[in-house]
């Protein structure tokens, strides 16, 4: 396979960020989501073969939704049967009335909230809802979306094929449910969100740490929860969690986009205006008295964003709120984080005697971050070889260059291993 351009990487870059808005406006207009996706796929197709040579267009978004939906009108046209049922003939004149995204953006804004409550409708399992969301609001890979669920791809991509029939064998419709009927699909969207931040936060491929429009996409649908339930604590939690931790993004890496760890960033980088916005939200939902998962992971954050050194760190106060984290919501990835901040609180071996339960796990063996932690605290605890070793089973399981480049100078630092 050849190596890729950086136009080829600059195109397929534009792709995704555009993919969950095209759909969500397809699929305001089809109501089919396989259908929606399969000639949004085609478009896509299309633009790989097109834009390297052409050039990008100046509106992606505009010429994808135009181009996929011609490909939807000749489906319609080609299929003789559906010609004679006035529905599919309602549609096929919708879709040729069908506005560019500039002159929709509000009602893109409405159809993308409205695509994540389809998704998450509670006919299909949980995990299931929030794996088809990212996959098909945030166009998320198939392999990203194992990666957060900690399974192998093709346990993925099966379960994505059998929620879309489900949708469609469902009649699952297309809208979002009256006010009323939240509670039962809050969680999951809530969910969606989260890790669509986290995959832009920490990027699962691709030749920089993250992706900015991910957590900026994320945060904004946040937001319009947040004016649509603005009493909820827990939407104001999670709104407040992105916020802090977006607040590190210039100082996350140097200029030649290379990773700097909490412990080396220059926090004189880290934003001002989201650190108060995201602390006061935090505020507001602490007076609620409705303590959850998102707000103890806010109160985490906020409490690195009121260090203004690294070694300022109240690592006690953090491993408290990991334990309590951990009781409510308990994870392989919550224990690994408390043992980290427990390596800190009290020392290297105990975040180490810590993390023993979760060398079993078979979760972790694929979890890069569970190797590099690891790594970590055998390097501090002065366990050399070792360290070595695990900082090579991190490299294994890594597919971000920018990370990849972090554990081979980690790698080479502690010398012949």
């Amino acid at each position: 396979m050849g190596v890729r351009s950086q136009t080829e990487i600059a195109v397929e870059s534009i792709i995704r960020e555009e993919w969950g808005r095209v759909l969500a406006a397809l699929m305001g207009v089809v109501r089919d989501l396989e259908l929606a996706e399969d000639v949004l796929q085609d478009s896509v197709v299309v633009a790989l073969q097109r834009w390297p040579k052409d050039g990008v267009p100046d509106n992606p978004r505009a010429w994808l939704l135009k181009t996929a939906r011609h490909k939807a009108i000749d489906r319609f046209r080609r299929d003789q049967r559906l010609k004679r049922k006035q529905a599919e003939m309602d549609v096929l004149a919708e879709l040729e009335r069908l506005a560019m995204p500039e002159e929709t953006d509000t009602s893109i804004k409405d159809e993308r909230l409205r695509l994540i409550f389809t998704c998450c409708h509670p006919a299909l399992g949980k995990q299931t809802r929030i794996a088809l969301t990212l996959r098909t609001v945030a166009g998320l890979t198939t392999a990203e979306i194992a990666r957060a669920f900690l399974i192998p791809e093709t346990t993925m991509a099966q379960r994505l094929v059998r929620a879309k029939r489900k949708i469609k064998s469902a009649v699952i419709p297309y809208r979002t449910p009256p006010p009323h009927l939240w509670d039962e699909r809050i969680d999951s969207v809530l969910s969606v969100i989260y890790l669509v931040f986290n995959e832009g936060y920490s990027a699962t491929s691709g030749d920089h740490p993250a992706r900015a429009s991910l957590c900026l996409e994320a945060i904004y649908l946040a937001e319009i929860l947040n004016d649509l339930l603005p009493a909820d604590p827990e939407i104001m939690g999670l709104l407040a969690l992105m916020l802090l931790h977006d607040s590190r993004r210039d100082a996350r890496t140097d200029n030649n986009g290379d990773l700097v760890t909490l412990e080396q960033q220059d926090r004189n980088l880290w934003d001002s205006q989201k650190i108060k916005a995201g602390t006061n939200l935090l505020n507001r939902a602490v007076k609620l008295e409705l303590s959850g998962p998102y707000q103890l992971q806010a109160a985490i954050s906020a409490e690195h964003a009121r260090a203004s050194h690294y070694d300022q760190t109240d690592w006690q106060i953090v491993t408290t709120l990991y334990t309590h984290l951990f009781n409510i919501h308990p994870s392989p990835v919550i224990a690994l984080n408390r043992a980290v901040a427990l390596s800190y609180a009290e020392s290297p071996q105990a975040g180490l005697n810590a993390m023993k339960d979760l060398n079993a796990c078979k979760e972790m063996e694929r979890y890069q971050p569970y190797h590099a932690a690891r790594a970590d605290l055998l390097r501090r605890a002065g366990q050399t070889p070792q360290a070595a070793e695990a900082y090579r089973q991190a490299l294994v399981h890594t597919t971000n260059n920018a990370e990849t480049r972090f554990l081979e100078r980690k790698i080479q630092e502690l010398g012949d291993f």
